[in-house]
């Protein structure tokens, strides 16, 4: 997924704030859904949750930089997957993050609905 770089994005100093880095991730992973025409819940008690993540923060990007956000599956599960999320500007690696979410319904955990499993699987 493609990412522009705003004003709203850096700080102080015209470099992109470490926390944009995790929430462009999240808009590439609920983009993955909205391009199959779904959401990633059913309902208002169910959908992702993060359990765990572990980023690393590689080099910066500014103002009006074109951001690529990739994804891959590590570990899918019955009710977590395991993905892997980079971002890059051209070909150098900015940003990496392994995060851990866990499918939960009534604030508690539960199988992945096959129709979302299906849709990460057949991301690109």
């Amino acid at each position: 997924m493609k990412i522009r770089v705003y004003y709203e994005d850096t700080d102080a100093g015209g470099i992109v704030y470490h926390t944009n880095y995790i929430k462009f991730c999240e808009r590439a992973r609920s983009e993955i859904f909205f391009e199959q025409g779904m959401i990633p819940s059913q309902g208002e008690s169910s959908g992702f949750v993060v359990r765990n993540l572990k980023a690393g923060f590689l080099a910066t990007s500014t103002l009006g930089d074109m951001l690529d956000v990739t994804t891959k599956i590590l570990t899918l599960k019955s009710s977590s997957i395991v993905l892997l999320q980079e971002i890059f500007k051209e070909n150098r690696k900015l940003f990496s993050m392994e995060v851990v979410l866990v499918y939960i319904e009534g604030g508690k955990p539960a199988r992945i609905p096959e129709d979302f499993k299906t849709v990460f699987k057949t991301m690109g």
